[in-house]
């Protein structure tokens, strides 16, 4: 069956962005090997605000070719959108209700594994919820002291079991756990 895997930068002190919404701060190093991670998913999920700001998002004509192809790889995916809004769109499916059941039965269909983007609330619908199969978390070397923060209001503990270890030469910090349970 298809894992939901998040994927997501978060600075040291615990945040997925700051305080105004900024993410300057991520680094795409070489590396990391993004393209793999992306080449492993075919589906991904967003939430409204991000699937507005980022899933259609297309690079300056100026862009470097690299990001340019970065944002091609990313628009092939599939991509589902949950939100309140019921709306139509030929980019995304739209999903306004039973997350869970919808989240099931688009895990059992054939395909690559699922890139739970996010944002922020979607995360953590999607944790409290116990839908997160796999989560890479990439630390970055950078503290900003306030934003918005990945655990936030758990409704349980959260224990994970820590799969690997990833070091870049930025400096971040890449950790991939399992929760315990599996």
């Amino acid at each position: 069956m298809r894992k939901i895997i998040l994927d997501l930068a978060v600075t040291l002190d615990g945040f997925i962005e700051g305080p105004n919404g900024e993410t300057d701060w991520c680094i795409m190093d070489d590396d990391m090997n993004f393209d793999g991670f992306l080449n492993s998913v075919d589906t991904i999920f967003y939430g409204r605000v991000s699937y507005d700001s980022w899933g259609t998002y297309q690079p300056e004509e100026t862009a470097d070719p690299e990001e340019k192809k970065f944002w091609q790889s990313i628009h092939s995916k599939n991509k589902y959108v949950f939100s309140g809004q019921d709306r139509k769109d030929p980019g995304a499916i739209f999903i306004s209700s039973d997350i869970a059941e919808k989240v099931a039965e688009i895990k059992k269909q054939n395909g690559k594994d699922i890139w739970l983007y996010g944002g922020a609330s979607l995360i953590k619908t999607f944790i409290n919820s116990d839908l997160i199969d796999v989560y890479r978390i990439s630390v970055h070397p950078v503290a900003l002291g306030s934003g918005k923060p990945l655990f936030e209001n758990l409704k349980e503990r959260l224990e994970l079991k820590l799969i690997t270890t990833n070091v870049f030469r930025s400096g971040v910090v890449q950790l991939i756990y399992e929760p315990k349970d599996q």
